[in-house]
């Protein structure tokens, strides 16, 4: 149907003017502005799991693809004692309360840092990122941009 339509109005058109397109419409300037980019100062991950071989090897992994990409690498480290959670049941449901059986969970962390990045690195990088994180591992990112002093604040030129 639209080609048809097309085409009428080539067709249609006298062969001694130009054929003019009704179709298509000319091009306007653009008012908008243009977007610019955040600038992070610093990004901050912190990574938890179960495993801390993991979490290393991930640390490393992360730091190396950062270097790659011409980020800034800061810290990569992990603290030296794990979260434990520990509970205490009883084995049998009613009776014999000497009887236990104790559980224990561990966490262990990791907390890398890169700095100096802009929006659509920092969204390329995490995306790598969380497309390569290990199961069972968690991430947390927090990132820390970088603003502009308000115009109450900055001295103006003299």
């Amino acid at each position: 149907m639209f080609m048809s339509k097309i085409f009428s109005v080539i067709k249609s058109a006298n062969p001694t003017r130009p054929v003019v397109n009704r179709l298509f419409s000319t091009d306007v300037p653009s008012t908008e502005k243009p977007v610019y980019d955040k600038l992070f100062k610093k990004l901050e991950i912190e990574v938890k799991g179960n495993d801390p071989a993991v979490l290393k090897s991930y640390g490393i992994f992360s730091t190396t693809a950062a270097s790659h990409l011409g980020i800034t690498v800061g810290r990569n480290v992990a603290p030296n004692k794990p979260n434990f959670y520990r509970w205490t049941v009883l084995k049998s449901a009613h009776v014999h309360k000497k009887h236990r059986v104790q559980y224990e969970m561990r966490t262990h962390f990791r907390y890398l840092d890169f700095f100096r990045l802009t929006q659509s690195t920092a969204d390329t990088f995490l995306e790598y990122l969380q497309r390569n994180l290990p199961e069972g591992v968690a991430m947390k990112v927090t990132k820390v941009e970088i603003q502009r002093l308000p115009e109450s604040i900055c001295v103006p030129p003299s």
